[in-house]
């Protein structure tokens, strides 16, 4: 059954992806769920709210939850760092046409970070939480006694996010799976 929350998750996430997050308005979305502005006020306090819910519950990409489901010592670090790679490429294909226009507006990205800043989220949190994992890892032995987690993290994930952007202005597909093989072979790993 769907719920009004539902609904408005639904509209959100269609009228962020076709205005972008600059453009779309907690009016226009809750008149595309069908419901009031005020309806939409008390299910989402305000629209950075309502875009966080739509990042965690209707992108393609568990992205969070598989960052936070990270345990070092547990399975293969290198299918988990292609598993984390596929995700972040899912993630940012998703998320790019939604948050692009904001960095067109100074004044509504300034008050977009502050507003993450409140809620204790934000990009910077994706690597700190790979990093964390790799440190990890690193000191159970399973990876180079000089690797640099926050480095080996941002090259990750920073390479998955220009693959996505070279992507929406080429023909030229994402491939998770050789970044990984690139990063693992740089870790001399085999």
């Amino acid at each position: 059954m769907t719920t009004t929350r539902d609904r408005m998750l639904d509209a959100a996430a269609h009228v962020m992806r076709t205005k972008g997050l600059a453009r779309a308005t907690t009016k226009e979305i809750a008149k595309a769920a069908g419901f009031s502005e005020a309806a939409l006020y008390k299910h989402f306090a305000d629209k950075t709210e309502l875009f966080l819910a739509v990042l965690r519950e209707r992108a393609p990409s568990d992205l969070a939850g598989l960052l936070a489901s990270l345990e070092a010592g547990r399975g293969d670090v290198r299918e988990t760092l292609a598993d984390i790679a596929r995700a972040a490429v899912a993630f940012y294909v998703e998320t790019f046409p939604i948050a692009a226009s904001i960095f067109s507006e100074p004044a509504l990205l300034a008050a977009h970070r502050e507003a993450l800043r409140a809620h204790g989220v934000g990009p910077a949190t994706v690597p700190l939480t790979l990093a964390r994992y790799l440190a990890a890892e690193r000191e159970l032995g399973r990876l180079p006694a000089g690797l640099d987690p926050g480095a080996a993290a941002d090259l990750l994930l920073g390479a998955c996010h220009y693959q996505v952007f070279l992507g929406f202005f080429s023909d030229r597909p994402a491939d998770p799976e050789a970044l990984v093989g690139t990063l693992w072979a740089g870790l001399g790993q085999t």
